[in-house]
């Protein structure tokens, strides 16, 4: 069962005939040399985290360590509740939560890091909402993000899933990935359908840079991980009603790898371009932001 890429998992779940999560599971018990109870407990637990971040910025907003978010998750919330909300049930709570776990991140509070920090709120945000909406069981959560962890593996095996190697398109854009395979599987499609949806996924977000401001996982971050779950929401879609993808999750992965290992070093993470030098992002920051617009000045003269 360890299969080293997608087309093998596809394999996988051909000659087995078994979902997804069904092989990520088995991947897990076998290497692990453990049992299935004891890999379903430690995703179950993953999911109480996931919940408790995605809901606790609701009741209890609260300002970030740099100071630059706090509070959107219940402005959401309570625009949603006024009838405002012109997104629609799934994608307005998605939004909602993917917002709240940044906010309880740069809090520095506990989050389930799916793959990263910086991307954490992607897929809680888009799973809890198909949930709510469509009345699903804990079980099947469970078994979501199994499938959601079986792209996330890929994804590091063969690429790569942090901003300062690969842009925000490796972080948002692999959470994407996962989310939206992990929601393909939640409403019924096949193995293929996911990993169509993840490659429209990484398709649609390709070149997505890193740009922190103030260096701060906070700013842009928090925005495109409600941006994340709408290119999820949308590449599941697709794929749900047969439009398949012409491009291979695997061939997709390793051009988003290419693409960022291209992208200029000011826009992976070093918070030197981008937004992190905008006047306005660095007058925020004071000091700190001020001498990011110097040191991105000065790399821009160096060139």
């Amino acid at each position: 069962m360890d299969f080293k890429s997608a087309r093998e998992l596809l394999e996988v779940c051909k000659t087995e005939h078994c979902s997804i999560s069904a092989a990520m599971r088995r991947r897990e018990c076998e290497l692990g040399e453990t049992t299935v109870d004891v890999v379903d407990h430690r995703m179950g637990r993953a999911l109480e985290i996931m919940r408790a971040s995605a809901v606790q910025p609701i009741k209890t907003p609260g300002k970030s360590m740099g100071g630059l978010i706090g509070g959107e998750a219940k402005k959401l919330s309570v625009h949603s509740a006024k009838g405002k909300s012109i997104c629609g049930d799934v994608l307005g709570k998605a939004m909602t939560y993917a917002m709240a776990v940044l906010e309880v991140n740069a809090s520095m509070g506990l989050i389930v890091a799916a793959p990263t920090a910086g991307s954490a709120g992607v897929v809680p945000g888009l799973l809890l909402a198909l949930q709510e909406c469509y009345h699903i069981s804990d079980d099947r959560l469970v078994d979501a993000l199994f499938n959601a962890g079986a792209v996330g593996y890929l994804a590091m095996r063969n690429a790569t899933v942090a901003g300062a190697v690969g842009g925000c398109q490796a972080e948002v854009g692999v959470a994407s990935a996962m989310a939206a395979s992990a929601a393909v599987e939640l409403m019924g499609g096949e193995p293929e359908q996911c990993l169509d949806a993840a490659s429209t996924v990484l398709m649609n977000m390709l070149g997505l840079v890193c740009d922190p401001v103030g260096g701060l996982v906070e700013y842009p971050c928090q925005n495109r991980n409600a941006a994340g779950v709408a290119n999820a929401l949308i590449a599941a879609e697709l794929s749900l009603s047969g439009v398949s993808q012409l491009i291979p999750f695997d061939e997709m992965l390793e051009t988003m790898y290419t693409v960022g290992k291209r992208l200029p070093a000011e826009l992976r993470e070093t918070a030197l371009g981008g937004c992190a030098t905008a006047p306005s992002a660095c007058s925020r920051c004071g000091i700190g932001g001020e001498m990011g617009c110097a040191g991105a000045k000065t790399a821009r003269k160096s060139k």
